[in-house]
């Protein structure tokens, strides 16, 4: 073909999230983040309503956050073993907070433009691993709209749709097992 990326091609064929207990510092610079903030938004996005925005936390907010959301998870289960793993996903040196934030339209649905939010999740994980970081796309705690509302700023009507931790690459994971995408795939 003539329009062809064989390099992009091959980078999704070995793309992989890497895990944020493997990300270490320091975290992109607020020139590389941004830029990559640019590229992410490159999605579809029917009627140009730009349903998304972000937030981004960085090593100080994280550091003043985690106890925070430890104590957020102890007082809505009491498990302590959940309250360290909600503590831990903030070690990352930098996340990135995609919002879901619907603008009201009579011709794009509000699922339309949550799936734009996700795909700008997707976009910052690839923009971030292309440029050479390790990045991953979680949710959790930290993205309940209880914990959400209050300290990190999301309105009525909006939702975190991913925490995307992005750092500098740990060692790269092994290989996990991927879909039979024959098996999921219907031609008609």
């Amino acid at each position: 073909m003539e329009h062809a990326d064989p390099a992009t091609l091959a980078f999704l064929r070995r793309r992989r999230s890497h895990p944020p207990k493997l990300l270490t510092g320091p975290a992109p610079s607020r020139e590389a983040l941004a830029d990559l903030l640019e590229l992410a938004a490159r999605v579809p996005d029917h009627g140009k309503l730009e349903p998304w925005r972000f937030v981004v936390l960085g090593r100080d907010a994280l550091d003043r956050l985690a106890p925070v959301l430890a104590e957020h998870v102890l007082a809505r289960s009491g498990d302590e073993a959940a309250a360290e793993k909600a503590r831990s996903a903030f070690g990352s040196p930098v996340i990135v907070a995609v919002v879901s934030a619907p603008v009201a339209s009579p011709k794009v649905p509000e699922w339309e433009q949550f799936l734009s939010a996700g795909a700008v999740c997707l976009e910052l994980v690839n923009a971030a691993l292309a440029a050479g970081y390790g990045a991953a796309w979680l949710t959790g705690p930290a993205a309940e709209p209880e914990f959400a509302r209050p300290h990190l700023g999301i309105g009525e009507g909006e939702r975190i749709v991913g925490l995307v931790h992005i750092g500098q690459r740990g060692p790269t994971p092994p290989e996990r097992p991927r879909p039979d995408v024959a098996a999921k795939t219907t031609f008609l």
